[in-house]
């Protein structure tokens, strides 16, 4: 007996408390649309969702919010799929902003700066978690192994462009998965429970999923209308070397390319962020990273923060506080929306797709390859944190750090817990040592 289909109003409400719970990055959100949807509301067989989720890896952006897109599309067409994603990144998007105000109009505030000196150490923890839990999934062999290796070399030492990267690695993945099929490990999905889902993995396939030409032209022509009429509004209102407009051109270039999520992304965004535009700094993108951690939602949602810092950094005519809400405005809409054009154009042919062993074949390398990004940003983020200064170690960052990731790894801690107890840490930190200097000045000066 097939679990009952849910009506939009269900799904409103469970997209809604998505957006508002999911703390941990991709993967505890993934994990938690996995338990909602696959194992408690049944609404999702385990199959379909794999399929979705496999695709959705290989897609440059957000994996998660894409994957909530996908199955809000699976559930309640298109209508379902618009609601799924807005409801999972809305959230987010609000408390970053407001966030992002705080730092600027008050991070020069000494225990604000205290509390960033502790986030940042539990942040580059938390990026060495992922590359440990993603390792562990996605390295099976020697292979994989050797691939994540040649990825991390490529970005840290060679400086090779990402998705040049990315797309050796989907080449590999394919010729590997013809010659050499033993190298490339494709997952074995779990059969569904006794109860059938609403969409079963043997359901005979909806009108809406059949792929039609007409319904790609359509898809096609509104979401490019919808991507980019912002940008060209700003490029004509301000100009084209305006930092909105440069902005908009900027992040829906990155939308393109950007594959593996928030922490792949981040060292291509931060060095032409950092480098190149000079919206923000590279202690600054750290402080960023440490707000995404504290806000549910996708963790790509840092490069708001760019955006935002961006506007405030460079108002042009602009006041600081209108210009960097465009600026977030504009990089939230052009990161974001690229990814319905994704699901709504290629899922479809997709779901005709559904137990092609190459494809999966050819995710594992890219994964695999994942590995090594990653890596490449927590040693990035390392060199920042642990030697502020050349030659000098900051022990103190380097305790937290250890900490956070023994938390995170062998005591299973939350994120949420590890990121508010190291910045109150930096902020008792501040506190002693403030009030140590203070009282040896004060003995300085008595006579």
């Amino acid at each position: 007996m097939s679990a009952p289909h849910p009506t939009f109003r269900e799904a409103l409400r469970f997209w809604l408390k998505l957006g508002l719970i999911s703390f941990g990055g991709p993967s505890g959100q993934i994990a938690i649309m996995h338990t909602e949807l696959v194992e408690k509301k049944k609404w999702i067989g385990e199959e379909r969702f794999l399929h979705a989720l496999n695709y959705c890896m290989l897609l440059p952006g957000p994996e998660a919010t894409q994957l909530a897109t996908y199955c809000g599309w699976l559930l309640h067409r298109t209508w379902g799929g618009i609601a799924a994603g807005v409801l999972f990144v809305l959230p987010s998007a609000l408390l970053l902003w407001l966030l992002s105000y705080v730092y600027v109009a008050y991070g020069q505030v000494a225990w604000i700066e205290a509390a960033f000196d502790g986030l940042k150490p539990a942040v580059t923890a938390i990026v060495i978690a992922a590359v440990w839990r993603i390792g562990q999934r996605a390295l099976k062999n020697g292979f994989m192994w050797a691939l994540a290796a040649m990825a991390f070399a490529a970005l840290f030492f060679f400086h090779a462009p990402f998705p040049a990267v990315v797309a050796a690695a989907a080449a590999i993945g394919l010729a590997g998965g013809k010659f050499l099929p033993q190298w490339f490990p494709t997952p074995v999905p779990a059969k569904t429970s006794a109860s059938a889902a609403a969409i079963d993995d043997r359901a005979t396939a909806s009108e809406h999923t059949r792929p039609s030409w007409a319904r790609a032209g359509k898809v096609l022509a509104m979401s490019l209308t919808l991507w980019w009429s912002p940008v060209i509004a700003a490029g004509l209102w301000q100009g084209w070397q305006s930092t909105l407009a440069q902005q908009g051109l900027f992040f829906s270039k990155a939308a393109m390319v950007t594959f593996g999520g928030a922490y792949a992304v981040l060292p291509y965004v931060g060095q032409q962020a950092v480098e190149n535009f000079g919206w923000l700094s590279a202690p600054q993108m750290l402080d960023g990273l440490g707000l995404a951690e504290t806000t549910p939602g996708p963790l790509i949602m840092v490069l708001q923060f760019v955006g935002f810092l961006g506007g405030w950094n460079q108002p042009g005519a602009l006041s600081p506080l209108v210009a960097a809400t465009l600026g977030a405005a504009m990089t939230t809409w052009t990161t974001f929306v690229p990814s319905f054009l994704f699901i709504f154009l290629g899922a479809p042919h997709i779901e005709e797709l559904r137990g092609v062993v190459r494809l999966n074949q050819a995710l594992s390398a890219v994964t695999a390859t994942v590995v090594g990004v990653i890596l490449n940003l927590a040693v990035w983020f390392g060199l920042h944190v642990f030697m502020p200064k050349a030659g000098v170690i900051d022990w103190f960052a380097l305790a937290i750090c250890v900490t956070a990731f023994a938390a995170l790894q062998r005591f299973k801690v939350g994120v949420i817990p590890i990121v508010f107890a190291s910045a109150a840490l930096g902020v008792v930190k501040h506190a002693l040592f403030s009030s140590r200097d203070d009282a040896v000045e004060s003995g300085a000066r008595c006579p």
